[in-house]
């Protein structure tokens, strides 16, 4: 207060009450601030394994350069799993593989376009350097991710057009051990191009060209 004028027993009282709110008010709009300017706050992301090691990591490393007050927390799960839980709101965005079944009141921003083949290593080395049917194709083992994905639903579905239907030798839960499993040769694997690109070129996996452009 200024000199020579005090606070009666009453306004003392609800000053206490009014600092109170006041610093109350102060630290809110300082939060707000440092959410803004990205100083701290939370980003919950919903990401396959393809997605995530693939495409999505390099923009979570640099986001985490930048912003490291930043929590990030990312889960992990096939992209139909991940449309459920952004439209269940447990996640604020999701790195999906399309097309998705069930895309409604969902916002879709398309990033990148990827081409599915099909690998082998050696193993299968009469197939190389020519082209084949997928009727012929299913008669190898087939090495591919498990039903409750994207990428599967859409192969089973290309295959359908041509009254093929497809039983793998190995369904697997990662694109990961999909290429593992054709460098081993246990089988041609199905795998987005863009991840077995080193592969080809060091001769560990070849691509089998196929008659019927997937």
């Amino acid at each position: 207060a200024p000199k020579g004028i005090v606070l009666t027993p009453e306004g003392e009282v609800l000053y206490k009450y009014i600092e109170r709110g006041y610093n109350m008010i102060m630290l809110a709009e300082s939060k707000f601030v440092e959410a803004i300017n990205l100083d701290l706050g939370n980003i919950r992301i919903g990401a396959s394994d393809m997605t995530l090691r693939y495409f999505l990591l390099p923009y979570l490393e640099e986001f985490h350069r930048q912003y490291p007050r930043v929590k990030i927390k990312v889960t992990n799960g096939p992209s139909p799993e991940t449309v459920e839980l952004l439209k269940k709101g447990i996640i604020d965005f999701g790195v999906v593989s399309l097309p998705l079944a069930n895309n409604e009141a969902i916002e879709v921003l398309e990033v990148k376009n990827i081409q599915d083949c099909f690998v082998a290593n050696q193993q299968f080395g009469e197939l190389a350097g020519r082209q084949i049917s997928v009727r012929e194709l299913v008669k190898y083992p087939i090495v591919i991710l498990e039903k409750n994905t994207t990428t599967r639903q859409y192969i089973d579905d290309f295959l359908a057009q041509y009254s093929v239907t497809l039983s793998p030798e190995f369904e697997l839960a990662t694109s990961d051990l999909i290429i593992q499993f054709a460098c081993k040769g246990l089988g041609i694997s199905c795998v987005v191009r863009d991840f077995v690109e080193e592969y080809i070129k060091n001769g560990s996996l070849f691509e089998i060209e196929l008659k019927e452009e997937i």
